[in-house]
Parts: C-alpha cells; structure tokens; sequence
C-alpha cells in the first residue's frame, strides 16, 4: 500500500512531519476522493473543503517552523452528534437548531494536535440505529458492499475511513456505536473506558452510556488519536509492547432476554481469532460473563436517553415517527427506574470484575451476522426495530452499561472478501492491554492494506 490516503493517522502524520507529502497535498487527495466517490457512499453531511485546505496551509507553515504537534496536518472527519464551531450539529434530522457557537471539547483537542477537519460524517436521526440512514439525509453505504450498511451509528465516519476519505474519525459509542461501524468496515475501532475522552459540552450524554473515541485504519492511529484527545498516561507505548500471555475468555452467550446467536460466518470468525491467540501462546479457555439484569437496565437508560435527547432538539416535532415511537417509550422510564438502572451499571462492572479475576480479556463475536442490508427496518416501527436489530448486535451494549474499554477487530476475510470482526473487552481503565493484543493480531494478519473495490 503506497497511497498515502490509506496509511492511517499515524503514518500521515509521520509522513507529514518529515516533509514527504505536504498536508495541503494530502488533504487535496482526500477532497478529491470526496468528490468522486461520496456521491455514491453518501458518508459525510457537510464537507469543509475550503476550510479544509485553509487549515492545511497553515500546518503547512507550522511545520516549517518547526511545530512537532502530533496529528499536524492529518485529514480528520467528525461525526455529526459533535459540535464543530459556526456549524449545525444535525445528528440525522431537520429539528437541529442554530450552529454551534464553538468546537466541542474533543474537536477543540483535535485542532489543538493539528489536526484538519474534513467534514462531518451521517449518522441515523439522534444515533439510535446500528444502521446509519435517516428521512433527511438518506442511506450511507459500506464501501465494501453498496446493498449493505456501514453499520451505526458512526456509520458515515466509518464509510469515510474505510474508502480513503479521511485518514480517521471521530465516533459515539453509546451501545456500540463506534465497534459495530469498525466491524462493518474492516476497520479498528476504541470504545474507551467512560470518561477517558471529555464529551463536553455535552457530559452524560444518554444517561452514561455514551463516549467519544477513534475509527481508524490501524491499531496505532486509535492509539494517537486517545493521546491526543484525552489526559492521563499515554497509550502509544501500548503498540509496540508485547502483550505478554494472557488468559482470554471466549464467550459467545447472549445476555438474558436476546435470542439467536452467531451463525456459522460469524462463529467461525471468532474461533479463528481464538485459535490465532492460542497459537500466539495465550491461554484462551471458554467462560461467560454473568450479564444479570444488565440487558433490561441497558434499555431503560436507551430509551429514557431517545427521549430526553429528542425532547432537547430545538424542533422535535421534526423527528421521524420511528424516534417518536422510541421518545414514547423513553417517556414511560421514570426517574426512579432511570436510578435504578444506572445503579445496576455499577453493579454489572461488580459482576464482570468476577470473570476478570480469570481472565485478563474477554473475546466475543461482533455480530450475529453480516450487516443489515439497506433498508432492513425501513417503515418498521420503534419497538421492532430494537427487537430486530438488537439480536443482530447483542454483544456491545452490556459493556457501555458497565463502562469499561472495549474494541471491535479484523480478525480476516470472507471468501467473497467481506471483512470480518471480533470484540475484545478489557478491565476498567484497560485500554492498554487492547491495544496491545489488538497490535499483536495486526502483526500477526494484517488488513489495513486491503481496500474495498469501490474505493479504488
């Protein structure tokens, strides 16, 4: 892979830093994929491209002066649930309000790393879905199946990175919303422990469920993109440490309430990831996690979230009947089921320390099946869809419940060369050791060199 628009966060900015490509050439390339290709993917809302190449220009100048920030001059797209200065914040619908009045915390951090910001990815109205359409701005496509979706709700952020149309992304996570578009889209994709990355101005977004993290092509780029949006120890250093052997528990059970299972495409994805771990001389024994309640407390916090996002838009008689239909039955939570399920996400982190204290990772499946096609839920109302979509994606919720770091991984491809996927999950506070293990199964098979065929 020669093409500098595919060489992750990481190596662009190296490639930047050291004078190979400049940031207005890169950003250049990545504008003109835009052009040709968005048309069809439909990945970003609203594309800053003079802005853009003026924000290239001046990291241009910064860095023949000297300045070593660590993302200066890297193309990046912001998912649009985040506010970016003197821009609509539309999240999936026509009842937003006025622009922003100034960058959200963790754009503010980008910029502050010198990064560039691109434009801002779809997303489904108010990030419900794991599918990324919406009565406004319509379907957004996986580059590596035009009939299937990206996933969601980063699902535009996804689309852009995997087809060569940013060199990273922000996404969401608020029940799997930055793995489950990684996944779709042969790429990597950090939802890091809660509180890692400041959601400012917009803190306890869908009652704790929610954070802010990288979709990228690389484990390294999710590595920098953390360092440079949050505080605390940095985890650069995690990539290139061996992980050392670990115990990992494989588990593919369901929590209580969901029905179905991986088929044979998705099981057989994560026994060859057990089978690579174990090759690699780590001890992978099956053991389940004791889910408890945490699947019916998940929900509450979901749709109490539905609802009082909604009711904040600045127009929510705007909203599509689906978001209504989910905003009625967010309506029915009352504030003391809302405490009780948030109290039971302490708890559910009590009842996943007990499979930790055996395990230094969890290994599960990322999905139950390939991506929805487009349109899977067109016309279906709030609680179908849940129900549907629910048993499709049943194993990312559970540890926004409980707030600790997980990712979604390559794990290889299918013989039609679709990307596969499986989910780590790592201690509180943990992403170290993600990163590490997910490096290690880069190594070990590398994907970020392959690109979808309607990206070329």
């Amino acid at each position: 892979m020669t093409d500098p628009v595919f060489a992750g966060l990481a190596r662009q900015a190296e490639l930047i830093a050291t004078g190979e490509i400049s940031s207005r050439e890169l950003t250049e390339a990545h504008l003109e994929r835009i052009a040709r290709l968005d048309p069809i993917l439909n990945a970003f809302r609203v594309v800053f491209a003079e802005r853009a190449l003026a924000e290239a220009a001046q990291a241009d100048g910064r860095r023949g002066s000297g300045d070593r920030r660590p993302l200066l001059g890297v193309p990046v797209a912001i998912k649009d649930d985040t506010d970016v200065a003197g821009e609509v914040t539309a999240r999936g619908s026509n009842a937003f309000g006025d622009p922003a009045a100034q960058d959200a915390e963790v754009v503010r951090r980008l910029r502050a790393a010198g990064a560039v910001i691109v434009g801002k990815t779809n997303v489904p109205e108010l990030e419900i879905a794991p599918f990324t359409e919406s009565p406004t701005f319509g379907a957004t496509r996986n580059p590596w199946d035009l009939n299937r979706t990206p996933g969601g709700s980063s699902g535009g952020s996804a689309s852009a990175v995997a087809a060569g149309l940013a060199g990273g992304a922000l996404g969401s996570d608020g029940g799997g919303s930055i793995r489950i578009p990684a996944g779709c889209c042969g790429l990597f994709g950090l939802k890091p422990q809660r509180g890692r990355i400041s959601l400012a101005p917009k803190d306890g977004a869908w009652h704790g469920l929610t954070v802010y993290g990288p979709i990228v092509r690389r484990v390294a780029d999710a590595a920098l993109f953390i360092d440079a949006t949050s505080d605390g120890e940095p985890l650069a250093p995690a990539v290139t440490r061996a992980p050392g052997r670990l115990r990992i528990a494989l588990s593919t059970k369901l929590a209580p309430g969901l029905l179905g299972g991986p088929d044979a495409e998705q099981r057989g994805a994560v026994e060859a990831a057990a089978e690579l771990l174990r090759g690699l001389g780590h001890e992978v024994s099956e053991r389940d996690p004791d889910y408890g309640p945490s699947g019916p407390a998940f929900t509450a916090r979901y749709f109490r979230g539905i609802h009082d996002e909604g009711r904040a838009m600045a127009h929510p008689e705007r909203l599509s009947r689906r978001t209504r239909g989910c905003m009625r039955l967010g309506a029915a939570i009352a504030p003391p089921v809302l405490e009780r399920a948030r109290r039971e996400g302490a708890a559910a982190a009590e009842r996943f320390a007990g499979l930790f204290e055996h395990a230094d990772v969890l290994l599960t499946p990322m999905f139950t099946r390939r991506p929805l096609p487009i349109g899977a839920y067109e016309g279906r109302g709030a609680l179908w869809s849940y129900n549907g979509y629910s048993r499709w994606v049943p194993y990312c919720a559970a540890f926004n419940h409980s707030g600790q770091p997980a990712a979604s991984v390559p794990i290889g491809f299918t013989p039609d060369g679709f990307p596969l996927a499986v989910q780590i999950v790592g201690r509180p506070d943990d992403e170290a050791t993600l990163l590490s293990l997910a490096a290690q199964i880069e190594l070990e098979r590398p994907w970020a060199d392959r690109i979808p065929a309607s990206a070329a």
